[in-house]
């Protein structure tokens, strides 16, 4: 955890010294002696606690000690369930500050759904018990609190200081007055302007649920991961590489005899065809695949030796790190592996195409090439401890992408599926010997300084002057490399406007990214400027790419702004890695663009311009439905107050009023149906709440809005 400084939360509160204990009506007991019921110790980093100090104490018979021996660190209480507070008004504690006093603490309270949070920073007085009071108007109306936390906010360890008393409390100062909304940037949509389809494909996830699935009638499900690398059809069973000890786990399957019928790959795609569901089936090019169905490892410690960790269900399975630290090397890739070439890929596909059909069909229309083979070295060592070059990457991706189009003609394949920013510009053989190889990228240079991706692109291109293309789809992977962001629950305020901020390296020319990368990134520009350079004609995706936090309104944000981005950018493809459960929060925003009614409505198939005078603040972006002329606009408010702005309209005719869908900190369970809103001729004035997605349905003239449905929802499905 890093600190900062919230500035813009900090919140006025009182100090009291008090000279002898004071009684306390706690509404809502957090602690007394003990923590009350439903309480939890949820505390993180180097901090130890003693709930049941016996001195000082402020009333009764314990206290909590609380010593910082970390930087960062953080004493925390919670609850499995929100606790409603919505008639109390304060968080109310008492805090000794022991013999040194001037500790550095900084207290939260917030529900970690919602995202909402009210903070302030204090400075215990040594000797003495002092009251703070931490008014809750913040957190709203309706409060729902399920933690609090006393956070180390320095660098180093703080002497023990000391709480009780804990609770929420009616205090009884006056309800404040909610702020007036604030003034938000101008928004304008030209429906004339930027005109462009847009993908169904941009709205794709990895593994997702079968019931999410048939609800959003999702348009692709990619088959993806490490585990793919290594899967074996025949078998059914995946080598796990480094995820889980390089170890061969075959899947649960009910008739193995009856294998490859019935495989996990089979039962894959067979709900994507109960779904109505294109399926993106990764097939391995690493020239590996687990021998057999028997659980196996890379590096046992019978074999290999002694290793720093092993699986604790199979001991003689390690991690293939010595308790030295050194790597193993020179390994069997046979203890795990049989040797592939494509004639595996194609003799899977034959088994596809006879039980599916083909892509142009019903069959598996995607084929990615691979998983990420730029860290092959890294996460599949054991079989592939070579790091991959240019020379390499554009051989096994002729060698199997032109089997696979054998196989089937139709089919559809994406490459390189590149992990991420370093490797879009050098190979992994580039950066395999350490220090300040950037300087010196032997195999960037022997390949005429030309960064990766575009030299991929241009051996692609050339390819097909021998009359075959090979690549459908330039695939790249995508992560904010800003600490926090990724793949990680919500986190404080900071991190949470961070991760608002950092979609903007999505598109933005004039931002610069927040991480080690410390340039723009503009990733689907810069996309399809490699694509318009180097080879014409070939498709946008980003099979794998996750902003974090779907459990929460933060991620609900950052999710509906990213499928806003791609769409608005051109993107052709994308599969949220990591989805959400359907009840949690990055689920609705899915829903705000495929399914918003409940009824299928979706935001629209054809991209016009939409603009924000400050982005940070408002997002836009505007659809139109091409068949019914209705034009849909999704604002998403990024700030933590509710901001009314001036909607322009041109070069589009409303009716007299728009609907209005909403989803926000009000209903996460629902997105509720809201009045409707009057528009003129040139647009309208809306209030759009903190931190909310709105969704404007706005019929033309004369039109009478009705759902856009682009896909059935039928069982049997005309095209997978």
């Amino acid at each position: 955890m890093t600190r900062h400084r919230f500035s813009q939360l900090l919140i006025c509160f009182t100090v009291l010294h008090v000279a002898h204990p004071v009684a306390v009506r706690a509404n809502a007991a957090v602690y007394t002696d003990a923590l009350a019921n439903g309480w939890q110790d949820w505390s993180w980093g180097g901090v130890t606690r003693n709930f049941a100090n016996a001195a000082p104490v402020h009333s009764g018979t314990a206290s909590i000690a609380v010593t910082y021996t970390g930087s960062w660190s953080g004493l925390q209480l919670g609850g499995p369930s929100a606790l409603d507070v919505s008639t109390l008004d304060t968080f109310r504690f008492y805090v000794h500050g022991g013999s040194s006093g001037a500790q550095i603490v900084q207290v939260q309270v917030g529900n970690s759904t919602t995202g909402v949070a009210t903070i302030l920073d204090f400075t215990p007085v040594a000797g003495t018990w002092t009251q703070v009071d931490v008014p809750l108007a913040a957190l709203g109306v309706s409060r729902q609190v399920n933690y609090v936390y006393w956070f180390n906010n320095t660098a180093g360890a703080q002497p023990t200081f000391y709480l009780d008393d804990v609770a929420f409390v009616a205090s009884g100062v006056p309800t404040p007055t909610p702020a007036a909304p604030g003034v938000g940037p101008s928004l304008n949509v030209d429906a004339a302007a930027n005109r462009h389809s847009i993908s169904p494909y941009i709205y794709g996830m990895n593994f997702a649920d079968e019931n999410l699935a048939a609800e959003l009638q999702l348009s692709v499900r990619r088959w993806g991961g490490n585990a793919t690398t290594r899967y074996n059809w025949q078998v059914d069973a995946n080598n796990h590489a480094s995820d889980w000890y390089f170890e061969n786990l075959p899947n649960d399957n009910a008739n193995p005899a009856a294998l490859p019928d019935g495989s996990a790959s089979d039962q894959f795609i067979d709900q994507n065809r109960r779904t109505g569901t294109a399926t993106l089936l990764t097939v391995p090019l690493i020239g590996w695949t687990p021998k057999d169905r028997t659980r196996a490892c890379g590096f046992s410690v019978s074999k290999y030796g002694a290793q720093q960790s092993t699986d604790p269900w199979m001991p003689d399975c390690g991690n293939g790190v010595r308790t030295d630290g050194t790597e193993i090397t020179g390994n069997d890739p046979r203890d795990t592996s049989a040797a592939i070439t494509p004639a595996f890929v194609q003799a899977w596909m034959a088994h596809l195409l006879g039980k599916y059909g083909n892509a142009a069909g019903t069959g598996v229309r995607f084929y990615n090439l691979d998983n990420e083979p730029e860290l092959w070295d890294d996460t599949h060592r054991d079989v592939h401890p070579t790091p991959t070059s240019y020379d390499e990457m554009r051989d096994r991706t002729t060698a199997y992408a032109a089997a696979i189009k054998a196989a089937d003609p139709t089919a559809q394949t994406l490459g390189p599926v590149s992990w991420g920013w370093t490797a879009y510009f050098w190979s992994a053989l580039d950066w395999a010997p350490g220090g300040a190889w950037w300087n010196n990228p032997q195999d960037r240079l022997a390949h005429g300084n030309i960064p990766f991706v575009e030299w991929y692109l241009q051996q692609m291109q050339a390819y097909e002057q021998q009359g075959m293309r090979l690549l459908d789809y330039l695939d790249v992977h995508y992560y904010p490399e800003a600490s926090g962001v990724a793949l990680s629950p919500a986190g404080s305020a900071a991190i949470q406007a961070l991760r608002l901020r950092s979609t903007r390296s999505l598109w933005d020319a004039t931002y610069t990214d927040e991480s080690w990368i410390a340039e723009p990134v503009r990733l689907v520009p810069r996309m399809h400027d490699w694509v318009n350079a180097d080879y014409p004609g070939t498709k946008l995706a980003v099979s794998e790419y996750n902003w974090g936090a779907l459990d929460n309104l933060n991620g609900a944000l950052a999710q509906a702004d990213v499928l806003g981005i791609f769409g608005r950018e051109g993107l052709d493809l994308a599969t949220l890695w990591a989805p959400p459960s359907s009840a949690q929060p990055g689920a609705f925003a899915f829903r705000l663009f495929l399914n918003y009614d409940g009824l299928h409505a979706r935001f629209g198939d054809v991209s016009v311009a939409a603009a924000s005078a400050d982005q940070d603040q408002l997002a836009v972006y505007a659809a139109l439905d091409s068949a019914g002329g209705v034009l849909r606009l999704i604002i998403i408010n990024k700030a933590t107050q509710a901001l009314t702005s001036l909607v322009t309209l041109d070069n589009f005719s409303p009716s007299a009023a728009a609907q209005v869908y909403r989803y926000s900190a009000a209903n996460l369970a629902a997105i509720v149906r809201e009045a409707d809103l009057p528009v003129s001729q040139t647009g309208f004035t809306a209030t759009f709440p903190a931190s909310s997605l709105t969704l404007l349905v706005v019929p033309a003239s004369g039109v009478t809005p009705a759902p856009t449905v682009t896909r059935t929802g039928t069982a049997t499905p005309t095209s997978t």
